[in-house]
């Protein structure tokens, strides 16, 4: 059902994939208002969406996610909320008080700010990491949302966005200020690629420090299905179409859905490779040191860093999380939302490989220049 009319805010607007939602609303939807949410909105953001912005107002709030009164003004008279921002960390560099009052206390702010101003759609950004992998590195394979399976999370991000989730799923069904429903839903995509993505621009950099060679940090066999951020916002969109449904609103509201497309199920290092091929990077055969090596290497860098960390905070660069989701077979399949959210990828991998190549090549330069400086 189109979202014509309608006034929805995007929260973390301007990042990585809120800004290819804001872009994909205004080219596919006819909405009256689309609100954006971040820290800072650059001037630049907007005169780039001015060509597509049509009839549609594009409005800017700057603020903070952990203030509750920016909330609610920022929900007032809104419709949809596409909840996108967080702290995203991977290798424990945040202070845990810090990611728990964004990634989680804002979410559960903004779930409140919706039912004071009678928002009546509330989509969730998740991440396939509140699945996993646990510390042992069961795998999984085409995984599917019933799938039963022993967490045990370790890292504070997968932690927090787990119970940010679990939040938004529970408020599901609330009663609004207006006596009207809040309906909401999570969305778990995969490793999310394409341009803007700030990892594959880092690899790249440890690539070209390294000779143009790719540091191999996961071994070929352990296969995971990244997602083209392009896609990702189209199952965004589809989300809120679908809440928007009345027949369809009940049967997917408090649910959760995993987000992938056709990328062909690749190891983490090597699909960097896939991706950089083309600009001149080989990459690693093996593993720089036996995969048990690099358990014991991690763990003796946390330890270290535990040790002195009453007098100074080092944070390591590994640890044994990230090597055990680097080196886990984890992969899930987008059935359900297909089945469910009629979400069908937009683009192919062939399409989204190139314009992933495409925009490395334009950073290129400016990395090779950035580092030699």
């Amino acid at each position: 059902m189109p979202l014509s009319g309608e006034v929805c805010v995007v929260t973390g607007a301007c990042g990585f994939l809120g800004n290819r939602l804001v872009r994909l609303l205004l080219e596919e939807e006819k909405m009256a208002e689309i609100r954006l949410l971040d820290k800072h909105v650059q001037p630049q953001l907007l005169q780039t969406l001015e060509g597509c912005r049509g009839d549609t107002k594009l409005s800017v709030f700057e603020g903070d996610i952990r203030d509750g009164d920016f909330l609610r003004k920022t929900c007032r008279g809104a419709s949809i909320v596409f909840h996108i921002a967080s702290i995203i960390d991977v290798i424990e560099s945040v202070e845990y008080s810090e990611i728990y009052g964004v990634n989680v206390k804002g979410t559960q702010l903004l779930l409140e700010a919706c039912i004071q101003e009678n928002v009546v759609s509330f989509i969730y950004t998740s991440t396939i990491e509140v699945m996993g992998p646990n510390p042992k590195g069961d795998p999984i394979i085409n995984g599917s949302e019933d799938i039963v399976y022993d967490c045990a999370l370790k890292f504070s991000y997968s932690k927090t966005k787990r119970e940010a989730e679990e939040r938004t799923l529970q408020a599901h069904n609330e009663v609004l200020q207006n006596g009207g429903r809040l309906a909401t839903c999570v969305l778990r995509p995969m490793y999310i690629y394409g341009e803007g993505c700030r990892f594959l621009l880092g690899h790249m950099g440890d690539g070209i420090r390294n000779g143009d060679v790719l540091f191999r940090m996961s071994q070929p066999e352990a296969l995971v299905n990244p997602v083209y951020v392009g896609n990702v916002a189209v199952a965004h969109l589809q989300a809120a179409r679908s809440l928007k449904d009345p027949q369809k609103r009940n049967a997917i509201g408090g649910k959760f859905y995993f987000v992938s497309d056709d990328t062909p199920p690749v190891s983490y290092s090597d699909f960097n490779h896939a991706v950089m091929s083309p600009l001149g990077f080989n990459i690693q055969e093996k593993l720089l040191v036996p995969l048990r090596l690099f358990y014991v290497i991690a763990f003796l860098m946390e330890m270290l860093c535990m040790m002195i960390r009453p007098f100074i905070r080092i944070v390591p660069p590994m640890n044994r999380q990230l090597v055990t989701m680097l080196n886990t077979p984890f992969s899930f399949s987008y059935q359900k939302a297909k089945t469910d959210l009629g979400y069908t990828p937009k683009y192919t991998w062939e399409e989204a490989r190139k314009r992933t190549t495409e925009w490395l090549a334009s950073q290129l330069p400016k990395e090779r220049n950035r580092i030699k400086g």
